[in-house]
């Protein structure tokens, strides 16, 4: 099978269609790509529209998630696999399994820390071995928040102990895959604090440094608005580059918040948790949640075009206060499929840190990540 720079598996899904579209006319010169599943005929549809679009045309690789030995082909057939298909509880594991045993690079868009957890206590040893760098959470989850941070904590003095906070704001739809992967993160809560508890037990933690997460609900950045702190994986792939990086200073904090203008705003958005929360312990309902929305449809782009996020980031420490911004479009599919696309390209052709295991893009990436994306239109910037 010929080898190329970057595969990608799911695009024939729609944040996948939207990552082929962008990796066929992004490649570099002289660079090679192929995208991979099991429908032949949708993989050559998507084939000719970007070679349409005037990109560079991908070879197409058969690969099935439920054969152990196609797997391994695809991950021996690339230097970098991307994949977008989830949930990736549910549907991930064969590709993590496969890029860690070949030594390659990976990445995805899972916000799911319970499968990030059960990929850390299966394959970070034997990618170690093997030296593969598997990146997880390469979209919206978690790239503004990881980079935003580490993008903040360079301008701080060193040595210091630094007391840092997140606040993002968004106008957008989520994705339907995004949506199916919080259902099923609620339902298996249990299952999450189990696998969470596991890797706590067993993963080093940094000798003579402390990194800790924080956030009461309050007041949001600047005084302004209302901030309620968010228990998603982005505060968890923060805190893993803290403690990966000694430039995070010896004591670290993040707390990570959804802000909110008026407060009968935040009190909805906790009311329709609570019911999705509530309904997804039970099949019937969560049955009825997921047929809510269809995991392969998405908004068009006269939609994605009115889209955007913003995340507001503050750090004090050594005396010095510093706000930095992230800002972005449509968070859900237009930038989250550049985001994946732009670390796979990361991967495959720049002069990056030698790491490996289970990863996170500071760690793996950092600063080359933040200049690509800026370059590709996602504003980094000091207020």
């Amino acid at each position: 099978m010929t080898s190329v720079d970057i595969a990608l598996l799911g695009a024939t899904g729609f944040t996948g269609g939207l990552t082929a579209d962008y990796l066929g006319t992004h490649l570099p010169p002289g660079a090679s790509w192929a995208i991979a599943g099991r429908n032949q005929a949708k993989l050559e549809t998507i084939a000719d529209r970007i070679e349409t679009l005037g990109g560079v045309r991908p070879e197409i690789i058969s690969a099935d998630t439920g054969n152990a030995d196609s797997m391994s082909a695809l991950a021996k057939s690339t230097r970098v696999l991307a994949t977008t298909v989830g949930p990736y509880v549910q549907l991930g594991e064969p590709a993590v399994k496969a890029a860690a045993e070949a030594g390659i690079a990976y990445v995805d868009l899972t916000g799911e820390p319970e499968f990030v957890d059960q990929m850390w206590l299966k394959y970070h040893a034997v990618a170690q071995e093997t030296g593969a760098r598997l990146v997880h959470a390469c979209g919206f989850d978690s790239i503004p928040y990881d980079l935003g941070v580490l993008y903040t904590v360079e301008q701080m003095p060193e040595g210091v102990p630094l007391d840092v906070k997140g606040y993002i704001r968004a106008g957008g739809t989520a994705s339907g895959g995004t949506y199916h992967s919080a259902v099923g993160a609620f339902s298996r809560i249990r299952h999450a604090a189990k696998a969470a508890a596991e890797r706590k037990k067993r993963e080093p933690r940094p000798q003579g440094r402390t990194v800790r997460g924080g956030g009461s609900l309050g007041r949001g950045a600047g005084g302004k608005g209302w901030a309620m702190p968010l228990p998603t994986i982005d505060p968890q792939v923060v805190l893993r580059s803290a403690r990966s990086l000694d430039r995070y200073g010896p004591e670290f904090t993040y707390s990570h918040f959804a802000q909110f203008k008026q407060l009968p705003m935040l009190a909805a958005t906790l009311a329709g948790g609570a019911v999705v929360l509530a309904g997804a312990q039970l099949k019937p309902t969560r049955e009825l949640l997921l047929k809510a929305r269809s995991q392969g449809d998405g908004p068009d782009e006269q939609k994605r075009a009115t889209s955007w996020f913003k995340l507001r980031v503050i750090a004090e420490g050594g005396g010095r206060t510093v706000t930095t911004e992230v800002s972005g479009g449509d968070p859900g599919y237009t930038e989250t499929a550049k985001m994946l696309s732009e670390s796979a390209l990361c991967l495959a052709f720049d002069d990056l840190p030698a790491v490996s295991g289970q990863t996170t893009t500071a760690v793996a990436m950092g600063r080359p990540l933040i200049d690509r994306l800026q370059a590709a239109g996602i504003t980094f910037r000091t207020l």
